[in-house]
């Protein structure tokens, strides 16, 4: 299978497992997974054709580890990044000293005056580490990265997830615990 094949397909995964599973007719659990076999059989009627084995692949290869197969490998979600409600269960932490946040240069103004929105997602998404953060911004432009004091937030009862795949999450970064990134 090409590279480009299965870059169709994590596409689509992400489109119908994060945004919108009406689109070829599945339904999503209180948190987030559905039943393997219905989306096989309901992306092949759509016209993205796939089989289990395909499908584990792109699971345990993707490198961002954006989808997660339950134990029994019968049902499967994404870890993060939905924009229809769920609950993803995961437990509040308390997050590192710095997280990153990625974002394109274009946007760096909006953020300065009203800081880091979750807009039309569950949660607002941050790095761990900046190269993550500047891979993240070059997807939308010139990359642009922001430092968040996140063990502040977190002392003044701000609360942080961590997703399955390592993506800290947060419901918003009010604009003074944002520094431009200066590294």
């Amino acid at each position: 299978m090409s590279d480009k094949r299965i870059t169709e397909i994590s596409k689509f995964l992400s489109m119908v497992l994060r945004h919108k599973p009406e689109k070829i007719g599945i339904q999503l659990d209180e948190n987030g997974w559905t039943d393997v076999a219905d989306l096989l059989e309901k992306s092949n009627r759509f016209g993205i054709p796939f089989d289990l084995e395909m499908l584990k692949h792109i699971v345990d290869t993707n490198p961002k580890q954006r989808f997660a197969l339950n134990a029994a490998q019968d049902k499967i979600r994404a870890n993060q990044g939905h924009s229809v409600p769920i609950e993803l269960g995961y437990a509040s932490q308390e997050p590192p000293e710095i997280l990153y946040h990625g974002t394109a240069e274009k946007s760096v103004q909006s953020i300065l005056a009203t800081g880091l929105e979750k807009r039309n997602r569950q949660h607002v998404h941050l790095s761990s580490d900046l190269e993550t953060a500047l891979k993240v911004g070059q997807r939308h432009g010139i990359p642009f990265v922001f430092k968040v004091f996140a063990k502040q937030m977190y002392n003044d009862k701000f609360e942080f997830y961590r997703s399955d795949n390592g993506v800290w999450l947060t419901h918003e970064v009010p604009v003074n615990y944002l520094k431009r990134n200066e590294e």
